[in-house]
């Protein structure tokens, strides 16, 4: 096994995911078996209880497990399956070793951060990397492990020792140190600043770990004179010092290391038997025409997010993605703009009609709305708004988990004339409580106790969806919630035209829900998260379905009425194309699987924007 350890310098958020994720991207385009770890210094067991405020989004596996947005990254750079033990924190080391002493473990001796802590890091990330995470089942050649926060940090120093002891516990052949770092370049001078770099490798240093590649991230490209620099003052030779500047996408970045040799240097460094250059010509030859097509798509769409936490991007990372994916994949550059639920409530108009106002233009002006997941009161009455506009103009609309409770929850009010129709999450005492809470949640602990994972849905009926998936009977998909809608009330909301064509294997779960195509052109909902498994190559059903027919082109797409081969005047595909192409890719749609990150590749830096005390 040959183990790769990213770390970051002078600031977090710097995109170590990024590098990590395109290193092992290269790397399994050289024929290796890769998986990943990523360790985050937080005391929390999992993700599950953070705010989407202060971390990002909480990405869900297979297995349940909530963890770190990173993970995402890795399995859509990848294309593979990753588990809950993928994701190390201080919390599941501290509980580990804490078990260990109640039983007895340690035989009376004083458990302490040396060697207890850190043996335990150790010989969690060597299982860990062992596990299969492809289809094949096949142990994996290499393991990259990304350290989350900057070196320094006081939480991360355990971790840090961790690794200096591993080092030296698998051997020199096996184990390489890529570190992270900013190089910042101040507009009043242009000039790029090294010192930061230097700093922060110096402290890498000293605890013990020597970077053997350093790779800069600046705003602009960097000239040699500073790469000289930094190779003098960091100890590393002048072709171990990689320049990634922000760029049109995350795609290229996998690009831009293959292109400064970083193949050759990890094949030497960890003895590899990867085939020396040149490349073979179509060595990511379509990692390539994807970043390709990402820069030069000239038309666009227009989707509007209806959520609560759209101060920070982040918290919707696996729905942009998928969006991004779907939106390519119909050859169409996707605008994004992001509406505060609240901004559309009444209560709004009159505190400050011009935010209400605004945000309404924008809900009206776009080709679609999504309405994706998230808990508490707040916003509700806003998403449900924006459903009614999108039910009652014909709107292309797709709710995801809180966007399916929104959606029934209006029809309920709306067309059914329930006027108090409600979740019981927000009304206990409402008459009509179309959305429960489900079994497995438990009021007294909020870890861990959602309907988590993958689950297997059964289809109903011929349905939009069902199309879209390629005519199977049954799919898998990833969940995240503590609430369903009401069985007692399905019989009669199906009555009155809205068709649950998707529920659970025991027929009492409704997992997707449709208006008739004669009602409308596409209103479609999951309770389950199909952001979690898209992929750039493989767009989810559900949201390429959203897109298709923001673009007027979802029932040519599901009818195949349209031709695949032709091509427009000017050369590039048309429209007709893109369709038939998706059409005869449909069986290539991964239905239990997931992406890269179609924005641009800018400095993320990860900040609070408000307090919030909500799930």
């Amino acid at each position: 096994m040959k183990y790769i350890l990213v770390t970051g310098g002078v600031i977090s958020g710097i995109g170590k995911g990024v590098i990590a994720s395109s290193i092992g991207t290269i790397l399994k385009h050289c024929g290796l078996h890769v998986t990943s770890i990523k360790i985050d210094p937080y005391i929390n067991i999992d993700a599950g209880t953070f705010s989407p405020f202060e971390h990002g989004e909480v990405f869900v596996l297979d297995d349940g497990g909530e963890v770190d947005l990173d993970l995402g990254n890795y399995e859509r750079f990848l294309d593979v399956t990753l588990h809950r033990a993928n994701n190390i924190t201080t919390g599941k080391i501290y509980q580990q070793v804490i078990e260990c002493e109640r039983r007895g473990d340690y035989l009376g001796k004083t458990v302490q951060v040396v060697p207890h802590i850190t043996d335990a890091i150790q010989e969690w990330v060597e299982n860990v990397a062992k596990v299969p995470v492809t289809e094949d089942g096949k142990e994996p050649e290499v393991c990259i492990i990304e350290l989350g926060g900057t070196i320094g940090d006081i939480e991360g120093m355990p971790f840090v020792e961790a690794f200096r002891q591993f080092q030296f516990r698998v051997s020199h052949e096996s184990f390489c140190c890529v570190h992270v770092s900013l190089v910042p370049q101040p507009k009043s001078t242009g000039e790029s600043k090294t010192k930061p770099t230097q700093a922060s490798v110096k402290e890498l240093r000293g605890s013990g770990l020597s970077p053997d590649l350093i790779v800069c991230r600046s705003e602009m490209p960097i000239i040699d004179e500073v790469k000289q620099k930094i190779s003098n003052f960091c100890h590393v030779k002048p072709d171990r010092v990689i320049c990634i500047h922000d760029c049109t996408s995350t795609y290229r970045v996998p690009l831009m290391l293959e292109e400064q040799g970083l193949i050759q240097f990890i094949s030497e460094r960890l003895q590899l038997n990867i085939a020396t250059p040149p490349r073979p010509k179509k060595f990511m030859w379509k990692w390539r025409d994807l970043a390709d097509r990402h820069d030069n798509v000239r038309k666009v769409v227009e989707i509007a997010l209806v959520g609560k936490y759209t101060q920070l991007e982040d918290a919707y990372a696996s729905v942009t993605k998928a969006l991004n994916h779907s939106a390519l994949f119909v050859n169409r550059r996707l605008i994004l703009s992001y509406i505060e639920a609240t901004s559309l409530e009444e209560a709004t108009k009159i505190e400050n009609p011009v935010k209400y106002h605004q945000a309404w233009q924008i809900l009206c002006r776009s080709e679609g709305v999504i309405v994706p997941g998230g808990f508490g009161k707040r916003g509700m009455e806003g998403k449900i708004a924006a459903v009614t506009w999108c039910r009652t103009t014909r709107k292309p609309f797709l709710g995801v988990c809180l966007g399916l409770q929104a959606a029934v929850i209006e029809f309920t009010r709306n067309v059914m004339n329930w006027k108090d129709a409600n979740t019981t999450e927000i009304d206990a005492d409402t008459p009509y409580p179309v959305v429960i809470d489900m079994p497995e949640h438990n009021p007294g602990q909020m870890g861990g106790t959602m309907r988590l994972g993958k689950r297997t849905t059964v289809f109903h009926g011929d349905s939009i969806l069902k199309k879209l998936y390629g005519n199977v009977g049954t799919i898998d998909e990833r969940h995240r919630h503590r609430y369903e809608v009401n069985p007692e009330y399905v019989d009669q909301i199906e009555k009155a035209g809205l068709h649950f064509v998707g529920r659970d294997d025991s027929e009492t779960r409704m997992e997707i829900m449709e208006l008739p195509t004669a009602t409308h052109p596409y209103f479609v909902a999951t309770q389950y998260h199909p952001e979690y498994i898209s992929r750039p190559l493989k767009p989810s059903p559900p949201y390429l379905g959203l897109l298709l027919a923001a673009v007027g082109k979802l029932q040519p797409y599901l009818n195949n009425a349209m031709s695949s081969n032709t091509t427009s005047e000017d050369g590039e595909n048309s429209d007709d194309d893109i369709v038939g192409l998706l059409r005869r890719n449909i069986s290539n749609v991964s239905l239990s699987a997931t992406s890269t990150p179609a924005t641009p590749c800018h400095l993320n830096v990860r900040s609070p924007t408000e307090s919030h005390t909500e799930g």
